[in-house]
């Protein structure tokens, strides 16, 4: 094993470690579950060193290198069909590898101060290693079976850590909502690796985008499609949503590491890594534009009216999946993968921001009972927050500029990858496959941009903005101001840390014509579009230099509009009288936005209620009837012959030598006859 192959296995081998340490002696030992600076380090140490390695590789890999194999053993061997336990480290997936480890470092180190006065402490760092190592097998995988391991990983930790706090039947239930709409999207994913190997015979990577042209157009179409289902589960899309807002049941680090930077853009990386067969399929390309544009659009208006700041969150993390997605149907795959890489620095952040947030609320509502005053609030709402800027300065700030780069504000991350997507689909409107719907998807884009920034900082303006609002709201509050405080340094590094990276990561992406305009020259300073144009199949993007000037000018103008509406309704913090100016406004359609599309009470109606009564009225008949009626016939009948033959068991051991005479008598007269 070479040293390259030594530091790809490591990458992947150091978070199960971490995983299996805290588990097996914290599961054995109460004495090390006190220890949790040690769980703490060890937990944290199983992802910086993969980062470290990770960064090693970035920096000694260029555009144009091979990627690196690591072949570790052979996991199923059957006839001709063979898969190994082998990783490779490409551009695409050195990418993905930076973004699980950097991020989730920094989670796992605001993991520390977050979760410490929690009982299961260990268990959590346990859970939170063992969704590192499933994350790093989906994306070092060579093969998709072992992309599959790492898929069912994922899912699998998602539903521990979202019902983490089990005990509590509303998370227990939103991590079960979580596992079973995922079941259904890899039940299709699954589907489409058979097809592949059918055709193709293998399910490596290499093997399967080398041979494309043996798969027929119709079997392009369903295994591009069935990808595409898998995707919408992961990735949380129109039809499968609904699980994530649910999911913010889990504790907040939780949201930022796999409801935002990591798991739903399984999806996303699927597609960009078969990308070349997707492009041989206009018609499933559409379809992902489509799904993808209403997607963002339709979790935007509902996050308007919401008013739990982890849900807010929570529906803009569906929305900004449904732009990574339009831009997949655009052929703009770098684009989305840049979107992924933006998106996981200011939603991480947001969501570590909103934690550290309800975090003080929390210690103020115990400090009131401490003072022993019997006040009950919802931490997460944001009625109850208000003026918080002035307690919490760190979190504002690093809050505010997550908030800047979410909603398009150059020159912040979010304008760079934004922008990009949108002048992709645009792009992609005159091209010879259903172009005129192109222009209408950029048009459900750039409102999706406007409703972005406005409930970006309505969310803003209503944490952060007026006076505090708890005491208006419970007269027994009144002085839980001076229970207020920032959150620990533990805390607020990553805080700024993401809040750094949400600054500058938008240069990774800077669009080729800001200087070719200048220099008249076609010069490549897209790093991002550098580093991965070998791997991914993107269109070209065709559009004139002021074309692209005017496009990004009417993303900004739009971006700055929907901040200046926001605080023209909600810039003094008062959130209840504006929203109830917007429901006026907008009437049936508001209503339609705050019952979230119905979309929960139409799938109970559709497929949960008719299959608890199929189950109680046919199932379990036919589980009583049929079932259980052959298992105690089959004991009705061994009992029938015990009770039989139990007469020839008489005990008198002269009885059975006579039998045993008999029958050696029966059995000579049949060899002699």
């Amino acid at each position: 094993m070479d040293f390259a192959t030594t530091l790809t296995s490591l990458i992947v081998i150091l978070p199960l470690l971490g995983f299996l340490i805290n588990g097996l002696i914290g599961l054995s030992s109460d004495s090390f579950r006190e220890k949790k600076g040690l769980i703490g380090t060890i937990a944290n140490a199983a992802v910086f060193l993969p980062f470290a390695i990770a960064v090693y590789f970035f920096f000694n890999m260029g555009q144009d290198s091979a990627p690196i194999f690591a072949e570790l053993f052979t996991w199923i061997e059957v006839g001709s069909f063979s898969v190994d336990i082998a990783y490779q480290v490409d551009q695409l997936s050195l990418l993905m590898t930076l973004v699980v480890t950097g991020v989730g470092f920094l989670i796992h180190l605001y993991s520390i101060g977050y979760m410490w006065g929690d009982e299961g402490y260990w268990k959590f760092f346990a859970y939170l290693n063992l969704f590192i190592f499933a994350m790093l097998n989906l994306v070092l995988a060579d093969n998709l079976l072992l992309l599959f391991l790492g898929w069912e990983g994922v899912g699998l930790c998602s539903y521990l850590l979202i019902g983490f706090w089990y005990t509590d039947m509303s998370k227990s239930d939103a991590a079960k909502k979580a596992f079973l709409y995922n079941r259904v999207g890899d039940f299709a994913f699954l589907i489409a690796m058979f097809m592949t190997f059918q055709y193709i015979g293998s399910l490596d990577f290499d093997n399967i985008l080398s041979s494309l042209d043996a798969i027929p157009s119709d079997a392009k179409f369903w295994i591009g499609l069935l990808m595409f289902i898998g995707a919408t589960g992961k990735s949380a899309q129109i039809p499968l949503f609904v699980w994530l807002p649910d999911a913010m049941a889990g504790p907040t680090s939780v949201s930022a590491l796999i409801h935002a930077a990591t798991m739903v853009t399984s999806g996303i990386y699927l597609i960009s890594r078969m990308s070349p067969m997707f492009v041989m399929s206009p018609e499933v390309m559409m379809i992902i534009a489509v799904i993808g544009a209403l997607t963002a659009i339709v979790a935007a208006t509902i996050a308007l009216t919401q008013n739990d700041i982890k849900r807010v969150l929570a529906y803009s993390t569906v929305s900004q999946l449904g732009y990574m997605f339009l831009a997949l149907g655009s052929g703009a795959f770098i684009a989305a993968m840049f979107h992924v890489v933006t998106h996981a620095f200011f939603k991480a952040l947001l969501f570590l921001g909103s934690g550290s947030v309800i975090h003080t609320m929390e210690h103020v509502e115990h400090e009131l009972h401490e003072e022993g005053k019997d006040v009950h609030f919802d931490p997460q709402d944001m009625r109850n927050m208000g003026g918080l800027k002035e307690y919490m300065p760190s979190t504002y700030k690093t809050f505010l500029i997550a908030t800047v780069a979410i909603a398009g504000i150059p020159p912040l991350a979010g304008f760079f990858s934004k922008d990009e997507i949108l002048a992709f689909t645009f792009n992609a409107g005159f091209g010879e496959f259903a172009g005129s719907l192109y222009f209408l998807l950029w048009g459900v884009g750039i409102i999706t941009a406007f409703l972005t920034a406005f409930y970006m900082f309505r969310l803003t303006f209503g944490t952060f903005n007026g006076k505090f609002k708890l005491p208006e709201k419970i007269k027994e509050a009144a002085g839980a101001e001076k229970h207020l405080h920032e959150s620990p340094k533990t805390m607020t590094i990553p805080l700024w840390a993401l809040g750094g990276l949400s600054v500058v990561g938008g240069f990774l992406g800077v669009p080729n014509f800001m200087l070719s305009t200048f220099t008249h020259q076609e010069e490549h300073i897209n790093l991002l579009h550098n580093w991965l144009y070998n791997i991914t199949a993107d269109y070209d993007l065709a559009l004139s230099h002021s074309t692209e000037w005017l496009l990004l000018v009417i993303s900004v103008l739009v971006a700055v509009g929907g901040v200046y509406v926001a605080y023209r309704m909600y810039g003094s913090g008062a959130t209840e009288e504006s929203d109830a100016t917007l429901a006026n406004r907008f009437g049936v359609f508001y209503e339609v936005w705050q019952e979230k599309y119905n979309l929960d009470e139409f799938y109970e109606g559709l497929v949960v209620h008719p299959l608890v009564r199929f189950s109680d009225k046919g199932l379990a008949r036919f589980d009583m009837k049929i079932i259980d009626g052959i298992v105690n016939a089959v004991g009705g009948i061994v009992r029938l012959f015990g009770s039989v033959f139990r007469y020839i068991q008489t005990g008198v051991v002269s009885s059975y030598a006579l039998a045993l005479v008999l029958g050696v008598i029966i059995v000579l007269s049949m060899l002699i006859l």
